[in-house]
């Protein structure tokens, strides 16, 4: 699918939904990465995420396209658009709009393992786990004030 397409597809299902036409531009960003879609409030544009479309297919691009143009529609009108407003809730139930939209099959962040980092106080032996490396000159035993020794794995 190309921009036309999904060009096409916006206007489409915001007659089909709203029965008011999206008069602006519907894109795909290749480097949205934490979101499904975004409405942009100064352009009145839409921007999708092509991963979403790749991954899950047509059904969760509807989706999230349906979402999209809520904000759009209620802003326009100058009504409550927002996630926290009644009239963007009340809209997204009439038109079974997804509140989310689902998570990637595989993200960057479930890529990484996390390694943890062991501390032990050379006083009292109370051992720190961490994700973070920390300052053992800076820091100390939050116990008895020893000082801290970073255990070897």
């Amino acid at each position: 699918m190309d921009n036309q397409e999904l060009q096409k597809l916006v206007e489409d299902i915001s007659m089909k939904y709203f029965h008011k036409p999206f008069r602006h531009q519907a894109t795909f960003n290749n480097r949205l990465k934490t979101t499904g879609g975004r409405y942009l409030l100064k352009s009145h544009d839409i921007e999708m995420n092509i991963k979403y479309f790749q991954q899950l297919g047509i059904d969760e691009l509807i989706g999230i396209i349906k979402h999209e143009l809520c904000h759009y529609h209620l802003h326009i009108e100058g009504k409550g658009y927002k996630h926290r407003d009644k009239d963007f809730k009340v809209l997204m139930a009439k038109v079974g709009a997804p509140r989310y939209c689902s998570s990637l099959l595989e993200t960057a962040a479930s890529k990484k393992s996390t390694k943890i980092i062991t501390y032990f106080c050379s006083s009292c032996h109370q051992i720190y786990r961490r994700k973070r490396r920390m300052d053992t000159e800076k820091y100390v035993c939050g116990i008895c004030r020893g000082k801290l020794i970073l255990k070897k794995d």
